[in-house]
């Protein structure tokens, strides 16, 4: 796999992993609607589940478009994508970090993402009838890009490139707003190049190889400022990721990306986020809530749209599994590798729980091997909430525990976890500003939006009483034989 239409035929071997339809759909609220039922899952409003990634091939009022949603919104398809065992992804993708290989620009005829050329300066441009971005629900701002993955470089340092996805809404013809979280990289060249009073040239690329998505998705410090996330994506692949030169603007874009959007960020000019709809909302976000609207973002000034013949628009839905495994197999990588680097060989797994968007909550898998371990364990912990800013609840369980299995996890709790002695709070520690509860009204001890409590719930045996927990053991066997017609589903 090199690209998005690779990456789709080789679902189409798997059964229950892609499907399309030529039902005419709605950008606006329908499509978001419909993949609800069939596969967002993660923190989206039940009823939800996991399914399969689905394209719609008629989109109403766009009749040259297709969109793609659900691509990486199940962990087991995540896994065929990349090639890593399920449970094993966030190691491999630590693996990854370790063995980066940098892009290599080719040939502008050689990049299949400019076989079509849209510029703004033609006086028929406008990019509100040129892309069928959709909204998630009727609330709103406006359509936003879910998968735009954002290619930014230092001003100053121009080999100092970053690639993040970001909130962009469509505003007008060819105007975008962009949200920066706290602390991301392109934010910072962006702020440089505002204090010398120049635009910041970027380009959006979107449909992409999966690898690169995921890859895009780590964060300092395991990939410190000035890395090139683009890196990890050919570490995981084995081969680099292919840049071209923009066409109007001095920047890179991924050359087999389906549809890019070249622009550049504007120096001190802002908009409210929802200046055309007054929804007071932007879109539904990953905790499950619909964010507030921005009351002032940046704005990029798009100068072209290239994209290839037939395209593909790719997007998410804002609070689904999809954004769990973006974000979650980068954040338990980073955490395993710190971990097994401090304290080679007791971290046994880590899992971005689904109820944290991949963020929140962190699972992590220890086995005690001495007496000391009872507290080693608790500064696993306390090194992945430093590696990972944005982990907000960290639960520990032992080595019999299914950490993917959250009935198992809370078994654990309930036989396994004293509130007085195994509960650790760490309070007024940075979090991330989309968690609803991270502001002062909710509780007088944070003392800014953004600023939260962390806890540590330590569900493991103490050492010492290790025999005193031991779990029934049941006989190993076979069972194949005895419901063949179960297992050969699998």
């Amino acid at each position: 796999m090199n690209d998005l239409r690779s990456a789709i035929e080789h679902l189409k071997n798997f059964k229950g992993q892609y499907i399309e339809t030529d039902r005419p759909v709605d950008p606006i609220a329908e499509l978001a609607g419909v993949y609800r039922y069939i596969g967002a899952g993660g923190t989206v409003m039940r009823p939800t589940r996991i399914g399969p990634a689905m394209t719609f091939n008629k989109v109403k009022g766009y009749p040259n478009s297709r969109v793609l949603v659900g691509m990486m919104a199940s962990r087991e398809r995540v896994s065929l994508l990349l090639g890593a065992p399920t449970r094993e992804l966030g190691m491999q993708m630590g693996k990854a970090v370790k063995t980066i290989i940098p892009p290599v620009t080719i040939d502008e005829k050689d990049a299949p993402c400019q076989e079509e050329v849209h510029r703004a300066d033609d006086p028929n441009f406008d990019l509100r009838k040129l892309l069928p971005a959709p909204t998630n629900t009727e609330e709103d701002a406006r359509p936003y890009f879910c998968m735009g993955l954002v290619l930014g470089s230092d001003p100053d340092e121009e080999s100092n490139t970053d690639v993040t996805i970001h909130r962009l809404c469509v505003q007008s013809r060819d105007e975008l707003s962009i949200f920066f979280a706290p602390g991301r990289h392109i934010d910072a060249y962006r702020q440089k190049a505002e204090a010398a009073g120049k635009p910041l040239p970027i380009s959006i690329d979107m449909g992409l190889d999966p690898a690169i998505h995921i890859g895009a998705c780590f964060e300092a410090p395991t990939t410190p400022f000035g890395f090139d996330e683009l890196c990890v994506a050919g570490g995981l692949r084995g081969k680099p990721v292919e840049l071209v030169d923009c066409v109007t603007v001095k920047q890179k874009a991924i050359a087999r990306a389906e549809i890019v959007i070249e622009g550049e960020v504007l120096p001190n000019v802002r908009v409210a986020e929802d200046q055309n709809t007054h929804t007071g909302y932007a879109m539904p976000e990953f905790p499950g809530y619909t964010g507030p609207a921005n009351p002032s973002l940046p704005v990029i000034k798009v100068t072209a749209v290239t994209m290839r013949h037939n395209a593909i628009l790719q997007t998410l839905v804002g609070p689904g599994e999809e954004h769990v495994n973006l974000a979650g197999i980068p954040t338990e990588a980073s955490i395993y590798n710190a971990v097994e680097l401090a304290l080679p060989g007791l971290l046994q797994n880590v899992y971005s729980h689904s109820s944290g968007g991949g963020k929140f909550l962190a699972i992590l898998q220890i086995e005690k091997r001495v007496a000391g371990d009872d507290g080693t364990a608790r500064q696993a912990a306390l090194i992945a909430l430093a590696v990972y800013r944005e982990v907000k609840n960290i639960i520990l369980v032992d080595e019999d525990v299914d950490l993917f299995d959250s009935d198992d996890v809370l078994w654990a709790m309930q036989t396994r976890y004293q509130g007085d002695t195994g509960t650790i709070v760490v309070p007024g520690i940075t979090g991330h500003v989309l968690d609803p509860s991270q502001i002062p009204e909710y509780s007088p001890a944070i003392h800014a939006k953004g600023s939260t409590c962390k806890t540590i719930f330590d569900c493991t045996v103490p050492f010492a009483l290790k025999e005193h927990f031991k779990r029934a053991q049941f006989r190993e066997l076979d069972p194949r034989p005895f419901a063949p017609e179960l297992f050969d589903e699998q």
